[in-house]
């Protein structure tokens, strides 16, 4: 009796503490009964049938990661290597959600085998329809073509993609250097064009600061020329004034006129001879050569006075 007692007693309290259980935040436990599904436990203190209930999986909630290299090819035989990170989760906490979590794979590993090759694949083949100058300018593209393709398959299982960044994209040697090759020359085309714009612009503000020099040079020329000229004008004026009033002066003193004429080309000898510096100057110095250089001086005073 006393060894029954204590078999009863060991059964019961094996019962007792066999029929609560803890679930953690951030996880929910899978409840079988003879193997086939039952219910699903909340994070808390729960309370189960002993020996009949048994929790069969605690399924995290949380988010989970995992990182992916793998190779692609393009649609003109390129090689591409990617490294991405995947960031994915239980799609919702809801019994059905739940229950294709626990029972659609058999292990994890199966699970994370499925989701990275179904990424690979969808990655993949989107490639294969992409050249490879054009795979580096569609990135988001990428990201965007596998979410829309691979969260459908996801829900099915019980999961959601929340997010697939794609760290780095890299090619073949040969080809990575060949693109440094068009980079560079890219760089030193950009260069030259803007040095010959840089050029140009220089050149060109200094045609129109030569152009507006010269503008200004001629205007000043020209209004100098005018003034000279005024000059001599005046000069002229006053030089035929001053002479006609000789003139008048040595009329009414009787006096002949060929005298102003014969002092002004003496005078004029006289300058010659002081302001020329040494220039040669050819004049008929003889009685007639005079007497026709004074007719001519006559000639121009007499249409002078006829204006």
């Amino acid at each position: 009796m006393e060894i029954s007692g204590i078999v009863l007693l060991v059964i019961v309290l094996a019962a007792v503490f066999g029929s609560f259980v803890t679930i953690n935040q951030g996880t929910v436990g899978v409840i079988t009964v003879f193997g086939k599904y039952r219910r699903v436990m909340r994070p808390g203190l729960n309370f189960k049938v002993p020996f009949l209930e048994q929790i069969y999986k605690r399924i995290s909630i949380q988010n989970r990661s995992v990182e992916l290299e793998f190779q692609a090819v393009t649609n003109d035989q390129a090689n591409v290597y990617f490294k991405s990170m995947l960031l994915y989760s239980v799609l919702n906490q809801d019994d059905d959600t739940i229950q294709n979590v626990a029972f659609k794979f058999i292990s994890d590993k199966d699970l994370m085998q499925a989701l990275v090759r179904t990424v690979e694949g969808s990655i993949r083949a989107f490639v294969a329809t992409k050249k490879q100058a054009e795979v580096l300018n569609v990135r988001r593209d990428i990201v965007e073509n596998v979410k829309e393709q691979v969260d459908l398959t996801l829900e099915t299982w019980g999961y959601h993609l929340q997010d697939l960044q794609i760290n780095d994209i890299t090619f073949d040697e040969a080809i990575m250097t060949s693109m440094s090759k068009v980079v560079a020359s890219n760089n030193l085309k950009a260069a030259a064009e803007n040095e010959g714009q840089a050029l140009l612009i220089t050149k060109t503000k200094a045609a129109e600061a030569e152009g507006n020099s010269i503008k200004i040079s001629a205007e000043a020329e020209k209004q100098a020329a005018q003034l000279r000229g005024q000059g001599v004008a005046l000069f002229r004026e006053e030089v035929a004034k001053g002479m006609s009033q000789a003139a008048e002066q040595m009329k009414q003193a009787n006096l002949d006129t060929n005298v102003i004429l014969f002092s002004m080309w003496t005078e004029a000898i006289k300058n010659f001879a002081e302001y020329g510096k040494g220039n040669v100057i050819f004049l008929d110095g003889s009685s007639e050569g005079m007497e026709k250089t004074l007719r001519q001086i006559m000639a121009m005073q007499q249409m002078g006075d006829k204006k």
